[in-house]
């Protein structure tokens, strides 16, 4: 295989997907610039946001790596029925990271918030819309990982090229809009 071969064949897996990237993040950029009210009726929240999305791609890129290199290893089979133990393991320990994470950046933006005498939610709030958005999208962000790398291995991608771009994009657009779903809930909750 030549370097041009090589070449075009990153670019003929990467491409697609660093274009979803680009659009999803715009639209969750754009989703993110409707959400004035929310970041009013809870004071402190704007401070949570890079922490939670950041969470959502750390935690689902290093679930997809460790799904596409089980799947080259032989480890796990690409398909979705009968999904073996390891692969269950890795979805529930990426579920759980993701939620700890989450609600560990609550209690961290609260303390600074409250260390910093500024306007802020309570410790209840912070951590509930934290734990309720992190259950919510990452049990998305598990599916649409395990989809992405299953489905781009059967069609011969290389799951690696696909799973930064794919799932740090859906992980931003699911963050903001069950950050947003969140906050409705524990707001009306509240």
């Amino acid at each position: 295989m030549t370097v041009g071969d090589v070449a075009r064949e990153a670019y003929r897996e990467g491409l697609p997907a660093l274009s979803a990237s680009a659009f999803g993040g715009l639209l969750a950029g754009v989703a993110l610039s409707g959400m004035r009210a929310e970041f009013e009726a809870v004071a402190g929240l704007l401070v949570l946001v890079p922490a939670l999305l950041a969470t959502r791609g750390n935690v689902y890129g290093s679930l997809g790596a460790r799904v596409a290199t089980a799947l080259h290893q032989g480890l796990v089979e690409p398909r979705l029925r009968g999904t073996d133990e390891r692969l269950r393991a890795a979805v529930v320990a990426a579920l759980a990271n993701g939620i700890v994470a989450s609600v560990f950046s609550a209690v961290v933006a609260w303390v600074a918030l409250v260390a910093l005498a500024q306007s802020h939610a309570t410790l209840l709030e912070l951590t509930l819309i934290s734990f309720l958005a992190a259950l919510l999208s990452g049990i998305v962000l598990a599916v649409v990982v395990v989809v992405v790398v299953f489905s781009g291995f059967k069609r011969g991608f290389n799951p690696d090229t696909l799973v930064g771009p794919i799932v740090t994009t859906a992980g931003d657009v699911f963050g903001v809009l069950f950050l947003w779903l969140s906050v409705q809930v524990v707001v009306g909750v509240l």
